[in-house]
């Protein structure tokens, strides 16, 4: 056995092992804590995790040893929704927001989605890149290693093509992994106002098979939302994004309850998010299908709207992650820590179901569960050092930064909260 590094004198790991299946019910309050424990690293991949000074036995004169003084370790964060490529922002909007515009009424002017649609599509793919990395660089401050990162800013076939393009140069030169999601049908693009059906044609005939053939996105989403896809659009885009070897993935029932969470359930979709509106009927289905419930609560913070009922889904076998968001407009922040102490404070969930919900579920819902989300021999090693005593203190002292260090594929990224 190979061992490059050894991160031991843990004062609680948690290992955040679920089996084979995304945690739901009572598993999504259960996590394995180990106390003074080890990991050993080999190769970027956990090697062995252990109790003590075992890890003796295991290493050579060529490892590595780092001493955290009893702090509290876990998995990389996984943020499995975010908008992260694009241009501009929109603190314009900001004063129409807080008095009480809505934020169709916003699109309607122009605004909201549009108004991000015009900056991306001037910016460069150098802005894009930049401004993207500077993000991403506050996210792993953070403690966040892998992130879905989605189009739908360009809403054409170029902008998006950029979009993700600049997502996999960013892949490869960042720390963080990326996940790449193709939202082309993120809003009706003006040039196509009033005729609707002609852009979901192109969309679906000719821009979603352009990006599956240069093998830019794995997973394919939709708005689907009044005012901007109806529950028959959304059914026909998802249904040939499938049929051209997709993952599917559903904003549903954010804003109105159209029975997304029942199209997401209908089309075995990996994840439905948002999902603040959906019905009773709608969670039931999603739980006998096995979708994943990404909820995003800094956008109910930000917009000042209910929270999704969290509480309703678990019981009813909903496996639930949590995500950013992260958007110029609804959320524009990064900061999933912010997201997990929202979780509990305007989700009523637990810390161990807040954390079972950035990690291990979080992965089911980007299907990276055999690779990443738990502290496991053969996975990536993915890890945050926190400072902090327990899982309960990352989510009761909030407003603030728990990391002390990032470990990505085994390397140390972030120490004492700055990115090497």
């Amino acid at each position: 056995m190979k061992v490059d590094l050894v991160i031991k004198n843990i004062g609680k790991l948690a290992t955040m092992r679920s089996g084979k299946n995304p945690k739901v019910r009572e598993q999504m309050n259960e996590i394995e804590i180990l106390e003074n424990a080890y990991v050993a690293i080999g190769d970027g991949k956990f090697v062995d995790i252990g109790q003590g000074e075992s890890y003796k036995k295991i290493i050579n004169q060529n490892s590595k040893i780092d001493d955290v003084d009893g702090l509290l370790v876990t998995p990389g964060l996984i943020d499995a929704h975010t908008h992260l490529v694009h241009g501009g922002s929109r603190e314009n909007e900001f004063s129409k927001k807080i008095s009480g515009v809505p934020y169709i009424d916003i699109l309607k002017q122009g605004g909201g989605i549009l108004s991000t649609v015009k900056s991306t599509r001037e910016s460069t793919f150098e802005e894009l890149y930049h401004k993207a990395r500077k993000s991403l660089d506050r996210m792993l401050e953070l403690g966040v290693t892998t992130i879905e990162s989605k189009s739908g800013y360009g809403l054409d076939m170029d902008t998006e093509i950029k979009q993700l393009q600049v997502s996999h140069k960013l892949s490869k030169d960042h720390p963080i992994d990326l996940v790449h999601t193709f939202l082309g049908a993120h809003a009706i693009p003006v040039e196509y106002k009033g005729n609707s059906e002609k852009y979901i044609e192109i969309l679906v005939n000719e821009i979603m098979p352009k990006i599956k053939e240069l093998e830019l996105a794995e997973f394919c989403d939709v708005f689907c939302e009044e005012g901007v896809f109806s529950i028959t659009e959304s059914e026909a885009i998802l249904s040939k994004a499938k049929e051209i070897g997709y993952k599917l993935k559903i904003h549903a029932d954010e804003i109105e309850s159209l029975g997304g969470a029942e199209l997401s359930a209908r089309l075995n979709c990996i994840s439905s998010d948002h999902l603040m509106a959906a019905s009773e009927e709608g969670i039931k289905m999603m739980a006998k299908n096995n979708v994943i419930a990404n909820l995003l609560p800094a956008t109910s913070f930000n917009l000042n709207k209910s929270y999704a009922n969290a509480r309703k889904m678990i019981d009813l076998g909903v496996p639930i992650a949590l995500s950013s968001d992260y958007n110029p407009g609804s959320c524009p922040s990064e900061n999933l820590q912010f997201v997990m102490q929202l979780g509990c404070i305007g989700l009523k969930m637990t810390p161990y179901e807040v954390l079972n919900a950035v990690t291990i579920n979080a992965a089911y819902a980007i299907d990276r569960q055999d690779e990443i989300g738990s502290i496991e021999v053969g996975k990536k090693a993915d890890l945050v050092v926190f400072d902090a005593p327990n899982i309960e203190y990352l989510m009761y002292h909030f407003g603030v930064n728990h990391v002390n260090k990032v470990y990505k594929d085994g390397i140390l990224v972030v120490d004492d909260r700055k990115v090497l």
